[in-house]
């Protein structure tokens, strides 16, 4: 398998990373790595080839594209084809806030890379296997039917995590990715057996803009009392909740920071945000039956050594302590000598996972 240069584009709700990587059997190297916004605006493609084009890099060989959702049929990484655009528009309705940008970056990919393959790389790849236990969810038969079911979200940045450790790799490990968006995974052997996100990456814990698990009766009630449409609740759990929702401030977790001394509102967002996490962690123990190694990743994950602290303080019954030095550096591992547990900080790297499957792919 020849090496390859590969655009790793990875498009989020908001805004798109972008990785040029030299890829072969003994792994990806990045050569260049940008983030700029508006995913869906035309000239996002054009500003990319800009960038590669003054860096004195050549056009890619291959493009690859994380991809939130690919609905109930495509659950693989895969070549992108008409056949796959054509799946890819019709699980639209699975990630709204995600998917149109997507597509979107895709299309103007083709037009930007004539002829230059690309892959679909999926988050939702990683719980592909999920155990009945975990995927199925508890409605009507008819409605699983229909592809209803839990999916889980962040694959390509848990597939970053296992890469990563590698053969220290344990059996029991659970992966906390902390974000805008957010979601806690329990894996057992490498594989995914349990996630806090469900059939969107709306459900689970507080995030950002999003309220993660409600109770579905509070969305029937502003349905029958308040006359919500479907358009007005999406827009209230996808953009208005979580952080934002709770501060009435912010959904950015630092500006959350600044705020709380003076700011109850503020205080109690960080609070809410830590014992949500902490509560499936425990969970995700549980499915476990114990734990050999706590990951923390994400951009809060990774940086906000106050909110791990916080998170790990309500899990000394499970004998999970840090190091208050280490935890604050970042310094792996962040635990101390009497905790039964490894805990450790590792980098999201989705783009590089993005690189390499698209290689895969195509070379």
């Amino acid at each position: 398998m020849r090496p390859l240069n590969v655009l790793a584009l990875n498009s989020g709700s908001s805004s798109l990373k972008f990785g040029m990587y030299r890829v072969d059997l003994s792994g990806a190297e990045k050569l260049l790595g940008e983030s700029i916004a508006l995913a869906e605006h035309p000239d996002a493609m054009a500003q990319i080839a800009g960038v590669l084009a003054a860096s004195g890099l050549p056009p890619p060989d291959a493009i690859g594209h994380r991809i939130v959702h690919g609905g109930p049929v495509l659950r693989q990484h895969c070549r992108i084809d008409d056949a796959v655009l054509r799946q890819l528009q019709a699980a639209v309705a699975f990630a709204p806030l995600h998917a149109p940008a997507a597509l979107a970056l895709i299309r103007f990919a083709q037009a930007q890379f004539p002829g230059i393959p690309q892959a679909a790389c999926f988050d939702t790849t990683f719980h592909a296997e999920l155990p009945e236990v975990a995927r199925v969810l508890p409605i009507a038969k008819g409605l699983q039917a229909e592809g209803i079911r839990r999916y889980g979200f962040h694959g390509l940045s848990l597939e970053s995590i296992v890469q990563q450790l590698g053969n220290g790799l344990p059996v029991r490990l659970v992966i906390a990715h902390l974000g805008n968006g957010a979601s806690i995974t329990a894996v057992k052997g490498g594989k995914s057996i349990d996630t806090s996100m469900g059939l969107t990456p709306t459900g689970g814990v507080i995030m950002g803009t999003r309220s993660g698990d409600l109770d579905p009766g509070l969305l029937v009630y502003l349905m029958r009392e308040k006359r919500f449409d479907a358009a007005r609740i999406e827009a209230l759990v996808d953009h208005e909740s979580g952080l934002r929702g709770i501060s009435g401030l912010d959904s950015d977790m630092r500006e959350l920071h600044k705020a709380a001394p003076s700011d109850p509102d503020a205080r109690l967002a960080i609070e809410m945000f830590c014992q949500s996490v902490r509560k499936q962690i425990a969970a995700m123990i549980a499915v476990l039956d114990g734990l050999d190694l706590l990951v923390f990743t994400g951009g809060i994950g990774e940086n906000d050594a106050v909110v791990r602290a916080s998170i790990c303080a309500g899990l000394s019954w499970i004998g999970v302590n840090l190091d208050d030095s280490r935890n604050w550096l970042a310094s792996n591992p962040i635990n101390n000598a009497t905790s039964r547990c490894s805990v450790q900080v590792l980098i999201s790297k989705e783009d590089e996972q993005i690189a390499r499957h698209a290689w895969t792919l195509v070379a």
